[in-house]
Parts: C-alpha cells; sequence; structure tokens
C-alpha cells in the first residue's frame, strides 16, 4: 500500500467509515487561533420573576420563594398582601435565574442577549414577561439590567393518555434582553507589554507566530514564554494599530497527533500527524443464532395423556471470511489507515477497539483520548 503525505484532518462518523480530508494544511490568521490577556468576557448571573404565564408558572404552595417573591415585588410597589398570602394561588409567574455574557469592551446602553431558565416547578416559560431583573458579577456588582419578553423555542402538548414535549420549555432567551448599566475597562493603549494567549497550546506554532511577528515588525518584540504564551513589548509603538496589524498576519499552526474517539456515538476524529509502525491486523464476526421452536406432544384421541410442550433449541455458530489479514507498513499516514480498514470492512464501532488494541501494542504514534 503506497504512502501519502496529507497534511489534513479525517473524521470517521457512525454512518459511514469514509475519509473527509482536505487540502494541505494552510495559513490561518494569528487572531483566529490567540487570545489577547486580559481580554474577555465576563459572567453575569440574577434572579427574577417571569410574569403572564398561561397557568404554566410556579405553584405557590410548593415555592416558598416564588411566594415570597411575589409579596415583596407587590409591597414595593405599594401592594400589601401579607395578611392574605394564604389567597394566593397564581400559577401565571415563575421564579427564574437569568444569566448572560458581558462582552468586553461593551459599554452603558449597549444590550446583550440573556438565559432564563426556571427554578421552581414551573412547566413551560413561553410567553411570559421577565420582569427587572439586577445581573450581578462574582464580585457583587450590577453590571446590567435586564427585562422583556421571554422567547423559547420549545413546545409541549399533551391529551388524555399522552403529551410530547421537544426541547426545553423550562428554559428560554431574551434577545438584546439586558442593558449594560457599568463597563469593565480594559485600556489597551496604557498596556505596552501584552500577552497573546494560544488557544490551543503548543511551542512549535508560538515560535512561528512570533517569528512571523518579528519578521512583519522588523525587531524581535515577540517572545515566546511558554506552550501557551507569547509576550509583546510594544513600548515605542501605537499599541492598537500595532495589535490590528499583527492579527492579520498568516500563520501554520502545528498540532499534537491525536486521536478522539466518542464511543457513545461511535466517532472517531485523528489529526493528520497520526502514524503507526508495522502492524498486522486481523477482523473477523463470530455469530452465535439460538432458534427456539418449542415441539407441541398431543396424546392419543380418547387416550388418558395430557398435552405437552417439548422444547427443542436449536444453536448455529459461524464465523464471517470475509475480513482477512490486513498489513499497514511502517509509518503509514492517515489516508493509509483509513484506506486499510475500508479494504477490511470495519465498521466505526469495530475500528475503535482496532485502534485502541494499536495502541495497546504501541503502535499508535500518537495520544489517543476516549470519552
Amino acid at each position: 500500500m503506497p504512502g501519502f503525505r496529507v497534511a489534513a484532518a479525517c473524521m470517521l462518523a457512525l454512518s459511514m467509515l469514509l475519509p473527509v480530508c482536505g487540502a494541505a494544511a494552510e495559513e490561518v490568521r494569528i487572531k483566529d487561533i490567540v487570545d489577547v490577556e486580559g481580554v474577555r468576557s465576563n459572567q453575569l448571573i440574577g434572579y427574577g420573576l417571569v410574569v403572564g404565564l398561561n397557568q404554566t408558572g410556579d405553584r405557590l404552595n410548593n415555592a416558598l420563594f416564588t411566594r415570597e417573591s411575589l409579596i415583596s415585588m407587590l409591597e414595593r410597589l405599594g401592594v400589601n398582601v401579607r395578611a392574605q398570602q394564604a389567597q394566593l394561588q397564581t400559577r401565571d409567574i415563575a421564579a427564574v435565574m437569568v444569566t448572560a455574557d458581558l462582552p468586553a469592551f461593551a459599554h452603558g446602553g449597549s444590550r446583550i442577549d440573556v438565559t432564563v431558565s426556571a427554578t421552581g416547578d414551573a412547566t413551560d416559560l413561553s410567553g411570559g414577561t421577565l420582569l427587572v431583573t439586577p445581573l450581578m458579577a462574582a464580585n457583587g456588582d450590577v453590571y446590567a439590567v435586564a427585562q422583556g419578553s421571554v422567547v423559547s423555542s420549545a413546545f409541549s402538548a399533551k391529551g388524555a393518555a399522552a403529551s410530547v414535549t421537544r426541547n426545553i420549555p423550562t428554559s428560554a432567551r431574551i434577545a438584546n434582553g439586558a442593558i449594560v448599566e457599568r463597563e469593565v475597562p480594559v485600556d489597551l493603549r496604557e498596556r505596552p507589554l501584552l500577552h497573546l494567549s494560544l488557544r490551543n497550546p503548543d511551542l512549535t506554532t508560538g515560535r512561528r507566530v512570533a517569528l512571523t511577528i518579528n519578521r512583519d515588525l522588523g525587531s524581535p518584540v515577540a517572545e515566546v514564554e511558554d506552550p501557551r504564551t507569547i509576550s509583546l513589548n510594544l513600548s515605542g509603538r501605537d499599541v492598537i494599530e500595532t495589535l490590528a496589524r499583527i492579527e492579520d498576519l498568516m500563520v501554520v499552526p502545528d498540532t499534537e497527533a491525536m486521536v478522539v474517539v466518542d464511543e457513545a456515538s461511535g466517532t472517531i476524529v485523528m489529526g493528520d500527524n497520526v502514524r503507526i509502525s508495522t502492524v498486522a491486523i486481523a477482523q473477523g464476526n463470530l455469530t452465535v443464532q439460538v432458534t427456539e421452536a418449542p415441539l407441541v406432544s398431543q396424546p392419543a384421541p380418547f387416550g388418558n395423556g395430557q398435552t405437552a410442550v417439548v422444547p427443542r433449541t436449536n444453536v448455529k455458530v459461524s464465523t464471517d471470511a470475509g475480513h482477512k489479514l490486513g498489513i499497514l507498513p511502517s509509518g503509514p499516514t492517515l489516508r493509509d489507515l483509513v484506506s486499510g480498514m475500508n479494504a477490511l470492512g470495519v465498521g466505526p464501532r469495530d475500528m475503535i477497539s482496532i485502534l485502541q488494541t494499536i495502541k495497546a501494542a504501541g503502535a499508535l504514534q500518537a495520544n489517543m483520548v476516549v470519552r
């Protein structure tokens, strides 16, 4: 079997065992493989009430926090219902947790999306309205306020004897549902010493990024500190202009030889650097078929005997001789490996066990991750 030098990535899906291969490794922009240190989003969370539900909200007798939240809200609006709280039986309200991500450089007045999730025994949040809900960060400060109509892509229907539900009706989103009240200050102009963080740590990729930056800028401003971090010394330069210039530079990223196996779905993903040593593979199936064919024994006419069922079992054992012994040469590429498995008629799930066995034999020169 000839060897092919193909810098590609192939995926073996459950439905078929066909390689999906691309062309040679291509250059990518630096902005697509790194993050600038300090430029990140912040998680926000809040507790609120959704009203206007069609009898699908919390049962106030079960969800005491919903009852107390409703009473407190009405009191703030000038309505005192504490004396008659036992009569509150509405199911049109639900207590929810509201979450959002505050993106970097979001200024006051900007709008962000929020996610609303039920915390009580509400069955459907569709059609409800979220009341004003402050969203706080981990330090307890309020950074945004959410309110708006809840939209869910789920639905549920039920009858007397059956019901159907699609997606999750107790979780919904509000597009542009929160207004940013406070921004997280990030001033890149005052930080001449920056760090670029590789999303996939690799020393080779980091070195290529640093060399590309230094060659383009004409001076050694970039230095690799570790497999993830590249430091930039931009003293005396316009930080924003230089970062924008660096982001559009092209590099060829390097990746670790890795095989990722998802046993639940039967999916195998292999990188283009996967190699195996010389190995012989034999794969066959043993089939055991057990058939029950009971025989009914009846007595002669006017006899004193009784009808009896005599068990009869047929057991058949067969082997699939169609799968032969295959030999892969030393150092085959990914295409060689996949072609060899296809020649043996191996399915994805059998391929998983074969790869695990090759790894156990020390012939798979790659890191194998089984999920």
